[in-house]
């Protein structure tokens, strides 16, 4: 491995061939990265020439240079975003001190901690959906799959890059160890229960992209704000890759809601047996599944109140999404928010001060956006002269982390028995006959221009592709 171009074998901007220490940890951990890859890349599909973007520059032109790459030798730079002169720390006990270029040792252990969990979601979803290729429902949707797994695993790189130059023996022991956890796995699992989750058909896929990476969104904007100004500038690189990750979930299951409605207006009939018995996925079945993925996504958020989440601020190591934009002291030390809690068999606010509640604040402003785009679904529906509404499910059902841990509380935000969450929940969360359905769906279609009957084309191709273009070429 010695001998390596880095420039050429790996894109970036952080003078890497200049570095004999970190070329040589990095000489060290790629092939283990290779090795992890070709075990849990998507399967089958090493040798397929695909139709990829890379990103060899931060600058426009550099960003998204496509052309066709076996996935084992794509180009995973490190990146991070140009470097904002004499920067100052923005928020918390810090203010107006300048960013640290360094880590500081009393934040060491929490910064490390920071970086490891983000770099952590990385490799997890590669490996959740690395049986989605055997399955697509076109050669389009094929690439856009290959395209996450390639930028997940340039992320994990960019947080490898972190760890590697920034905490000297830990960091390249936590660098192996993120190799060494895998998704579901019962003795070393992912860090993060919902990246234990299967992913196991497109449906899955799609809503995972659009509410779980959406989760990544806001998680990289926070950090973004780092007084650790490389973690600061390494997460706004990685959130210009993050928006294609929400779009393949949002327009994919636009375009499958899409198709269902075409065929409820040919049939002229709503009932989901018929519309299955038809091959689309019905709407009530959607929603089960926006429920799910929904409910699974905002525990990721962590507990409302948190210690953790006061010290990360005060310190200065993680801020608030847009931070910049909020006008208040940027200290928050009188300030309180409401936070759910039970009582008396209802939901109640409270007010707490607002530095514990930071998981809180950061998944309303989840939230805001989430619904945002579930109304863009509702359009496609209300286009097609459907009386029916997608909508995002309260804040406190199906929880598993915080004051609403299990919690019985139907979708629209009412607390239940035991015996009345038991008669419903077949209406509100994917059964396994609803899973069992779309899976039964999910055979592969990959002759360029073909898709699924249960999804509708996209209404403009990769990189202004044409509908049949050729964008993998299996060898």
């Amino acid at each position: 491995m010695s001998g390596i171009n880095y420039s050429e074998k790996i894109p970036n901007n952080v003078n890497l061939s200049e570095d004999r220490t970190l070329q040589r940890a990095l000489e060290q951990w790629q092939p283990n990265y290779l090795s992890w890859w070709n075990d849990m890349g998507p399967e089958g599909a090493q040798s397929h020439d695909v139709y990829l973007r890379t990103a060899i520059s931060v600058d426009p032109q550099g960003w998204a240079q496509f052309g066709y790459v076996k996935m084992p030798e794509y180009r995973w730079g490190i990146f991070l975003n140009p470097a904002e002169k004499d920067r100052k720390i923005h928020f918390g006990d810090h203010i107006g001190e300048d960013a640290w270029q360094d880590v500081p040792g009393e934040y060491r252990a929490n910064l490390r901690r920071i970086i490891v969990t983000q770099g952590d979601t990385e490799p997890a979803s590669v490996e959740q959906q690395r049986h989605l290729g055997l399955t697509a429902p076109s050669m389009y949707d094929l690439r856009n799959l290959f395209q996450v797994n390639v930028e997940e695993g340039r992320h994990l790189w960019a947080m490898v890059y972190l760890l590697h130059k920034y905490f000297g023996r830990d960091g390249r022991e936590e660098g192996e160890a993120l190799l060494e956890r895998r998704s579901g796995q019962q003795d070393n699992p992912r860090i993060l229960q919902a990246f234990n989750e299967q992913t196991p058909d497109w449906l899955s896929f799609f809503m995972f992209t659009y509410f779980t990476d959406r989760d990544g969104k806001f998680q990289l904007c926070a950090l973004a704000e780092s007084a650790f100004d490389p973690l600061a500038r390494t997460t706004k690189f990685m959130l210009t890759e993050e928006a294609h990750h929400m779009f393949v979930g949002e327009s994919g299951v636009s375009r499958v809601i899409q198709r269902t409605c075409q065929v409820m207006n040919e049939l002229k009939t709503d009932d989901p047996g018929k519309l299955r018995a038809a091959g689309v996925i019905d709407l009530p079945t959607i929603q089960r599944y926006l429920n799910f993925h929904y409910s699974v996504t905002i525990d990721l958020f962590g507990a409302d109140e948190s210690s953790n989440a006061a010290t990360f601020y005060s310190s200065g190591l993680k801020g608030r999404f847009e931070e910049g934009k909020r006008a208040d002291d940027h200290r928050l030390k009188g300030d309180t928010y409401k936070v759910l809690q039970v009582a008396n068999g209802q939901l109640v606010e409270k007010e707490v001060p607002m530095l514990n509640a930071l998981n809180e604040v950061l998944r309303d402003d989840y939230i805001r956006d989430s619904v945002a785009g579930v109304e863009r679904w509702n359009r496609v529906i209300d286009k097609a002269g459907i009386p029916f509404r997608l909508k995002v499910p309260h804040k406190a059902f199906h929880r598993n982390i915080g004051a609403l841990a299990g919690v019985k509380v139907a979708p629209e935000g009412r607390v239940v028995s035991e015996n009345e969450w038991q008669a419903n929940v077949s209406q509100w969360l994917p059964t396994d006959s609803d899973r069992a359905f779309v899976a039964s769906l999910m055979g592969r279609v990959v002759e360029p221009g073909k898709f699924a009957n249960w999804i509708a084309p996209p209404a403009v191709g990769v990189n202004r592709q044409p509908a049949d273009f050729e964008y993998v070429r299996f060898n």
